[in-house]
């Protein structure tokens, strides 16, 4: 038995339309990521931008008692209890002296909003995946392990915040499968 035109021509269209997926999902692929580069003190750091819902100036926060020494207190943000990371204590380099100069950039980490101080944005960044290197682990540090990626760029390198691990490593949580950037295979 022969297979009708009809059979013929829908098997064709079929293919066809799966070569046509195929090569939305490589292009796709190969869209650039991009992220927000800041500065804590003399060292760029960057988040992935669809992680980062607002950035603003410094405000007034209120603080909270019994809470670690990075956690600098609580903002309102139209009607939102946002809690404030200090990096640069949270990566053991002291605590920020805020200024008005300062900002604050809202991130979603696990469907919460988390405020991280950092002293200004650099730029945001356009990569292709393969750029992200693995950070060295010559040595156990806490700072290594919020880390999931290093980026070389004509500014210098970007060290990539592993957002799910930057506070689950302080409750003692097991850290989360990343949703943020991967290094490329070495």
């Amino acid at each position: 038995m022969s297979e009708s035109p009809v059979a013929s021509s829908s098997a064709a269209s079929q293919a066809g339309a799966n070569e046509w997926a195929a090569a939305d999902a490589a292009r796709v692929a190969a869209l650039p990521t991009q992220l927000i580069s800041f500065a804590i003190g003399d060292d760029q750091y960057g988040v992935d931008i669809m992680a980062v819902r607002e950035i603003k100036g410094w405000t007034d926060i209120t603080p909270l008692p019994r809470q670690s020494e990075y956690v600098r207190g609580v903002l309102n943000l139209r009607g939102v209890i946002v809690p404030i990371v200090d990096l640069r204590c949270r990566f053991g380099q002291g605590l920020t002296k805020a200024t008005p100069l300062h900002i604050v950039i809202i991130v979603q980490i696990a469907s919460k909003p988390i405020g991280l101080l950092a002293d200004r944005v650099l730029d945001i960044v356009s990569l292709d995946e393969t750029q992200i290197k693995p950070v060295p682990r010559v040595a156990q540090s806490s700072r290594v392990s919020f880390l999931s990626g290093l980026v070389t760029t004509e500014a210098g390198m970007i060290a990539l915040i592993d957002l799910p691990n930057l506070l689950a490593m302080q409750l003692g949580d097991e850290p989360e499968a990343s949703t943020g950037f991967r290094a490329a295979a070495a």
